[in-house]
């Protein structure tokens, strides 16, 4: 029976164990979208994790959600990232890009110039700028002609991702940024071929991958997804529905993976594993919800049929969460106040378990 600390193969990937390190923003990126020596330190900390995937990384410019965040679209971006993987893998560890297009979930002030989205609705909720939260403005609804545009960049970026020395990448259709969007039934209210029914609402989604796969291969390509999520005003009348057509779009772009999120009740997440024949990891619970993943949520979802296990915010606190969950020691909790503050502390500066040698 697998367990936890059981081996898997995740296309040529050989994983030690089954517990992934979810993508969590941490806005320490330096200007120009760089990855910086303190962010190579804080992953090759947690490289014990059988997967690391890492924080969202704006394919373009445009795409760019919050303040901070490190890009994978520039000569300069890929260069910066080069130490941080080569960190990884001289820990013994493998990591994924995880690739978001923050669509509708950003700001002039931020990026420069209007956000683009589906459709001219605004996102609910204030967004992170340089000079503090402002609401949400109203996107540019994104031209027909122009939406394949967004799709390639996932594509292009996964390419300069492989080239900064990244196992893979993971889409970001999630969460309520640009995929999200196009998925979601008040996002999006579109009347051309990006809209409307079930298959055209999916649309963005498959060629987003499409691109991705076409770029750097299915079994360097994951994505993640939040059925039923409400993130930022999101919503879905028709989440069964909506996530098994695009399973079905998936399975045959023959991905690396699915990343689900518990944003719906288990009954339906149930559903979409029986409609996904491939690797399926699960997040256990709510995204910044009330609780963090501990081990007997990881043991539940192993034995309802999920392959791998991503934990959020105990990694951020446990560099060696791995050896805890193993050694079955207390998960230390995390400070909230250092999450998007910068600088090291709270980022580099928790310990690990004093172990007997």
């Amino acid at each position: 029976m697998s367990t936890l600390f059981t081996g898997y193969r995740l296309g040529a990937l050989a994983l030690p164990n089954r517990v992934v390190m979810a993508p969590m923003t941490r806005v320490r990126a330096a200007a120009g979208g760089l990855a910086t020596p303190s962010m190579a330190a804080y992953y090759a900390q947690r490289a014990t994790a059988g997967l690391i995937v890492s924080e969202g990384v704006q394919p373009s410019a445009i795409g760019q959600s919050n303040p901070g965040t490190p890009g994978l679209h520039t000569d300069e971006q890929v260069a910066a990232w080069r130490p941080v993987t080569a960190a990884v893998h001289t820990n013994g560890g493998r990591i994924f890009a995880q690739l978001m297009h923050g669509g509708r979930v950003s700001h002039p002030d931020t990026i420069g110039v209007r956000p683009v989205g589906p459709s001219a609705i605004a996102a609910v909720g204030d967004v992170f700028t340089p000079t503090g939260p402002q609401a949400a403005p109203t996107p540019r609804a994104l031209d027909t002609v122009e939406v394949p545009e967004h799709a390639q960049a996932y594509g292009r970026a996964a390419r300069r991702a492989v080239e900064a020395g990244f196992d893979g990448v993971e889409l970001h259709g999630a969460n309520g940024y640009l995929i999200s969007q196009f998925l979601s039934s008040n996002a999006n209210r579109r009347t051309d071929r990006y809209g409307g029914p079930v298959a055209g609402r999916i649309r963005f989604a498959v060629e987003a991958v499409a691109a991705t796969v076409e770029a750097v291969g299915g079994a360097r390509t994951g994505i993640r997804l939040s059925p039923g999520g409400t993130f930022w005003g999101i919503e879905e009348t028709d989440v069964l529905e909506l996530y098994t057509a695009l399973l079905t779009e998936l399975a045959r772009l023959e991905v690396a993976y699915v990343h689900l999120e518990a944003t719906t009740d288990e009954e339906v997440l149930l559903a979409l594993r029986r409609a996904w024949p491939g690797t399926l990891i699960v997040n256990p619970v709510l995204p910044m919800g009330p609780q963090q993943t501990g081990r007997d949520d990881a043991d539940h979802w192993l034995t309802l049929g999920a392959d791998l296990i991503s934990f959020g915010r105990a990694f951020i606190a446990n560099p060696d969460l791995v050896e805890r969950l193993r050694a079955g020691l207390p998960i230390a909790p995390v400070d909230e106040a250092t999450y998007y503050q910068g600088g090291d502390a709270g980022y580099l500066t928790y310990a690990t378990h004093q172990y007997a040698r």
